[in-house]
């Protein structure tokens, strides 16, 4: 009996060129793992459709203000999202459309998976 060696020499080839640097994909995991909590995907969430002050996320979300605050600093720091000020009043937004983007996948991807569209 002979083994069928295949060769892989073409697409290794290739994925060796394309694949991005190390330091760009240790990046990427860490972006989808600020993903990984409920409470920032809640806040994210809220922030889909409007833009809203701590105060209005703390209401909707039933937590304190300071547990909001602290996970749009996170949020911030990641440039998931961005705020700006009107008088005393910061209004927190998604940051750009890659970020709805990303949330919109997941959820579709989602409700695909399950057969609905919640």
């Amino acid at each position: 009996m002979s083994e069928h060696i295949h060769d892989h020499s073409a697409v290794l080839n290739l994925l060796h060129s394309e694949l991005p640097a190390d330091e760009m994909l240790c990046d990427l995991a860490d972006l989808f793992k600020l993903f990984g909590d409920t409470t920032r995907m809640r806040i994210l969430y809220s922030l889909f459709e409007s833009e809203m002050c701590v105060c209005a996320i703390s209401e909707l979300l039933g937590m304190t203000q300071s547990a909001i605050s602290h996970q749009l600093k996170v949020l911030k720091d990641a440039n998931l999202v961005a705020n700006r000020r009107e008088g005393k009043t910061v209004y927190y937004f998604l940051a750009d459309d890659h970020v709805r983007t990303i949330i919109g996948q997941g959820f579709d991807h989602l409700c695909e998976e399950r057969g609905s569209a919640e």
